[in-house]
């Protein structure tokens, strides 16, 4: 598939998106959205891969929504209609996805943050900046960011850095909880390669149903419904072949292979 706003390549079973606009430092458009939605639909739908990692081409990771972009494309009606993003539902599409990692690699500023705070990991470089900036331009956040970014720094923090729109270190994002892990600008991408690898050994089945009962389970307090959805998940993954595969695994004191087992249950239905 061509795309024209970010690169899409394959690092073993780790799937590398790239936006791509350094010199525009990598500012959004609904354009960038859409291709960025075909190419995570693209790789949950790929068997051979198990996570995917975003990053930015050159010094920038997301300088924000494209302005000029804005000026010459949208109008009122548009903006009411909520077709500025590209026409992607990004939540749904992040939070039922297989693990997905934000690599900032340098500024990322309005969209370019709040495009990532549901993402499942978010590893900062030491020469990244975080700023949201929406009040400063005479807009609010977007994306359910007035959502996740509770979730990731608390009340208080939320409304620090969305009411003053004063933009942060990557050492002190990953100090509020606005990012998890800090790294080295010649170690991030290999660091977040890492992480997804990590993630993408385990069954991708039970990746996604867990991601989604974190999504679903972390904002109830209702702990029989929150126990009703894990046993409902739980139910599912007794008769799928992952699980058949991880204990026959351990029984026979090896690694499983997933990925077998996965297409050996396929052939049998075939």
């Amino acid at each position: 598939m061509n795309y024209e706003q970010i690169k899409v390549e394959t690092r073993g079973n780790i799937c590398l998106i790239t936006l791509n606009r350094p010199d525009k430092l990598n500012a959004w458009t609904p354009d960038m959205s859409r291709e960025l939605g075909k190419a995570i639909t693209a790789a949950n739908e790929d068997e051979d891969i198990g996570a995917i990692v975003m990053t930015g081409e050159g010094r920038g990771f997301c300088a924000g929504a494209d302005m000029s972009y804005f000026q010459n494309n949208i109008d009122a009606s548009e903006t009411k209609a909520h077709k500025r993003d590209g026409g992607i539902d990004w939540i749904s599409l992040i939070r039922s996805s297989k693990p997905c990692i934000a690599a900032v690699n340098g500024p990322a500023f309005g969209i370019g943050v709040t495009q990532i705070l549901p993402f499942d990991m978010i590893v900062a470089s030491t020469i990244s900046k975080f700023g949201l900036v929406f009040v400063r331009v005479g807009i609010v956040p977007e994306l359910a960011s007035s959502h996740f970014l509770v979730q990731r720094v608390g009340w208080g923090k939320a409304h620090d850095l969305l009411l003053t729109a004063r933009p942060v270190s990557g050492a002190e994002a990953v100090e509020l909880g606005l990012a998890d892990r800090l790294s080295e600008p010649e170690t991030l991408l290999d660091d977040a390669l890492e992480l997804a690898g990590l993630m993408a050994a385990n069954p991708s089945p039970m990746l996604r149903m867990t991601k989604q009962l974190l999504s679903a389970n972390s904002c109830d307090t209702d702990t029989a419904r929150i126990q009703a959805r894990e046993h409902e998940s739980l139910e599912v993954c007794y008769t799928l072949p992952e699980h058949k595969e991880a204990v026959a695994a351990f029984a026979e004191k090896r690694a499983p292979d997933f990925k077998a087992a996965r297409h050996k249950a396929q052939a049998k239905i075939d």
